[in-house]
């Protein structure tokens, strides 16, 4: 059995692939509609390990902003 470990992926582009008719950046505005990537600061990182445990805490907050609202 190979050891799957030791082995280097080959990181070089190989020479039958053609970008010369290549665009940049041609699907980015339609890739940033439907996407919603936000970066937490380092402090916040260290408390929301996921994004699981990010939105449980956005949807309290939000019921507890809501709740407020109809209190006043």
């Amino acid at each position: 059995m190979k050891d799957v470990a030791t082995k280097r992926p080959n990181t070089e582009m190989r020479r039958e692939y053609d970008f010369s008719g290549a665009v940049a950046g041609k699907y980015a505005k339609r890739y940033a509609k439907v996407t919603n990537v936000v970066l937490l600061d380092p402090d916040f990182a260290r408390s929301f390990r996921d994004s699981k445990s990010v939105n449980e805490a956005l949807r309290l907050l939000m019921r507890t902003a809501e709740k407020r609202k109809t209190t006043k």
